[in-house]
């Protein structure tokens, strides 16, 4: 579906800006501007984990060691089990892993390059897979491989589709099973039916085993069917916390061969073998795929303070391209974080969460670093995510359509020029220009920012959440089909959330983050010695009020503005609306 010039307003009322870039070649009065300002550009570049490869080495060996099985483990199975890696490209925590091994006396892991990844996005023909995101698996592939052969097996890399490798593979090696992870949306639900088919069809009775293992409560432990998902996720996670327990990792063995003897094991390929055009990380994080690296990146004991803000390598854990991934389970940080006085930190209102099993343990995190109740907030954004994938079951494809889960009426534009400037950061607003230029340089935005930007495109431009959505799904080095989409459509207010008209007032953000952040525009463009031109008219069925001052439902500009001089200090900021409404 091409993105096409649509204007029709919601049914509901929209803020909408309306953009006179074309003035700026002009010197229009100052009276009808927007200006800003923005901090000097730093060229350097975050590494995300901060370790080098000896350290992540080191880290990632001890990690395996204290969640290995006992040397003692013996497996009791026969034949061969193929084990298809999908999400899911760790050892630590894979209970597909640890099935195939131990009923079977050979495993032969297997990951298959799926050309639909790098195929195009379904309304607006993005492409699915950006370079970032490509060139992050890519890593996660090499590292899983590195971590396997430690373990006495290898990695089986395959180019095609799953339907037609395992079936295959199964064919030629008399394999009696094939394990892997179960998912939730239909794509994926759909290759595991071709699959399924394809086995049943080469007629030596292989079976596919799919394994739930993707969140941190398991959906059979639920106090409810996932149909019956509760539809605010505070219910969710109230319900959960106190009637729930998180299973234990699962232990997999130091040894995993032997393997099956294979002629060629197949290469990690390059980006541009996938027909996609490299691209390096110029400035800000860059972020290093695989397990190794996730297990390396330990950034806890701040978190609760930090994870509002926007900027730099350590405002937040930033686990999610490993969660993405599979690299790290949600499990394993729950262990890696719980505290050695599991109350003493955490607020009243949510302590049954730490009470809900039969033992309390004394756990490393908060043994050997510093306990504080930053753990349980990592914890309370791990049970967004669950919710998040429970709610794909229950919705279905709705989780996809324009009107959302809750079938919400109206109709939305998709002017061109106008998501253009907000893909490319081009609005003229410093908080959307520069969260929108780390995404495409990193790959990275924070979830702050995306809430931001959500709320940006959907009311104040009134374009249709889906550009975002697969813009997102462009990008995004953590993206997966639940999160994303569920977070838009809980954004664009077709969602689930009580708050239907949910709005991010922009310079109401950008006035907040100036003053607990005041380096968080250091990716707009640098205005030294100058000023950033843009304008903006608000438009509402009603009057709204902003810092005190009203405005009625007329199209009146609102002007703030601050000015740098050569040094790039501040020389004078203001603000002012230039025609007063009715009510000012």
């Amino acid at each position: 579906m091409a993105v096409s010039s649509l204007s029709s307003p919601l049914t509901h009322p929209l803020r909408r800006f309306s953009f006179h870039l074309s003035h700026l070649s002009k010197k229009p009065p100052v009276s009808s501007l927007f200006l800003c300002s923005a901090a000097k550009m730093s060229g350097h570049i975050h590494r995300v984990p901060a370790l080098d490869e000896e350290e992540m080495a080191s880290v990632a060996g001890k990690t395996f060691e204290r969640y290995a099985l006992p040397s003692s483990a013996k497996r009791n199975g026969k034949g061969v089990a193929i084990l298809w890696f999908r999400n899911d490209l760790r050892v630590l925590d894979n209970e597909a892993l640890y099935r195939a091994w131990s009923s079977s006396d050979t495993l032969l892991p297997v990951y298959c390059l799926d050309p639909r990844l790098f195929h195009t996005t379904h309304y607006f023909s993005f492409p699915k897979t950006g370079a970032l995101r490509g060139a992050f698996l890519m890593e996660c592939l090499a590292d899983l491989r590195k971590n396997l052969i430690k373990r006495g097996v290898n990695l089986l890399i395959r180019s095609g589709k799953p339907e037609d490798i395992l079936p295959s593979l199964a064919k030629d090696f008399g394999a009696h099973t094939v394990f892997g992870h179960k998912e939730t949306c239909s794509e994926e639900l759909q290759v595991e039916r071709l699959v399924d088919q394809a086995l049943k069809g080469v007629g030596n009775g292989t079976k596919l085993e799919l394994i739930w293992g993707s969140t941190m409560y398991h959906k059979d432990d639920l106090p409810f069917d996932v149909l019956d998902l509760p539809d605010m996720y505070t219910q969710f996670r109230k319900s959960v916390e106190a009637k729930c327990r998180i299973r234990s990792s699962t232990r997999i063995p130091i040894s995993l061969g032997p393997t099956p003897s294979v002629d060629n094991w197949g290469d990690v390929p390059t980006l541009g073998q996938l027909g996609i055009e490299p691209q390096e990380v110029t400035r800000g994080m860059r972020f290093v795929g695989g397990e190794c690296a996730g297990v390396g990146r330990d950034l806890l004991k701040v978190y609760k303070e930090t994870r509002n803000g926007m900027l730099g390598a350590d405002y937040s854990t930033k686990f999610s391209p490993w969660l993405a991934f599979g690299c790290i389970s949600p499990r394993f940080i729950y262990e890696e974080v719980r505290s050695f006085n599991p109350l003493s930190n955490v607020p009243k209102a949510h302590r049954s969460f730490h009470l809900c099993g039969k033992h309390l343990q004394v756990q490393r995190y908060e043994r050997e670093r510093v306990a504080n109740n930053s753990t349980y907030w990592v914890l309370f954004e791990l049970i967004w995510r669950d919710y998040f994938r429970f709610l794909s079951i229950k919705c279905g494809n709705s989780l996809f359509h324009l009107g959302g889960p809750r079938n919400v009426q109206g109709e939305w534009s998709q002017d061109k020029k106008l998501f253009e400037s907000w893909r490319d950061g081009k609005t003229g607003y410093p908080i959307i220009d520069a969260n929108m230029k780390e995404l495409s340089t990193t790959g990275f935005m924070s979830n702050r920012g995306r809430q931001i930007v959500c709320s940006f495109l959907v009311r104040d431009m009134g374009l249709d959440w889906r550009m975002g959505a697969e813009w997102f799904e462009t990008c995004l080095l953590d993206y997966d089909p639940c999160s994303n989409y569920g977070n838009w459509t809980y954004g664009a207010g077709v969602g689930n959330d009580p708050r239907e008209d949910r709005y991010f007032s922009i310079p109401k953000q950008m006035h907040w983050r100036k003053k607990i952040q005041p380096e968080s525009n250091s990716w707009a463009p640098p205005l030294i010695g100058g000023m950033r031109l843009g304008m903006f008219t608000a438009r509402s069925v009603s009057c709204f009020q902003f810092r005190g001052r009203w405005f009625s439902n007329c199209c009146r500009p609102y002007l703030a503005y601050s000015v740098l001089d050569t040094q790039g200090r501040l020389k004078h900021k203001g603000e002012q609306c230039t025609r007063p409404g009715p009510r000012d």
